[in-house]
């Protein structure tokens, strides 16, 4: 048999792909520089809403609990499981499919050109 790229022509073709392959380093499993930065902005207008509550309560340690809740829950909410999803990113593609187009106007034709 010839020989073809390293391969014989029995053994055939394969293509090996690896599955979980990461292109950004991860401050840990992910989570890396793109969801650090929206946990940042999350954390951010969680700590101006308590801080907004905090003006009105003046209760203090409701507003350390909403502080560390807010910085928690943006966390969690950014932090990417084994598809490569966060909730942040299923929310974004639940509202860009909303947008899109739903309804598909078309004329029905004769199927055999009758």
């Amino acid at each position: 048999m010839r020989q073809k790229g390293g391969t014989t022509e029995r053994e055939g073709w394969a293509l090996y792909i690896p599955s979980g392959v990461k292109t950004d380093n991860e401050l840990f499993n992910g989570f890396g520089k793109r969801e650090l930065m929206q946990s940042v902005i999350g954390s951010l207008f969680g700590g101006a809403l308590a801080a907004v509550i905090w003006l009105f309560s003046r209760n203090v340690a409701f507003t350390v609990v909403m502080v560390l809740t807010a910085i928690f829950g943006s966390v969690m909410m950014c932090t990417k499981d084994q598809n490569n999803q966060s909730v942040v990113d299923q929310i974004g593609n639940m509202i860009r499919f909303a947008k899109s187009q739903q309804i598909y106007p078309y004329r029905a034709l004769s199927e055999w050109g009758e």
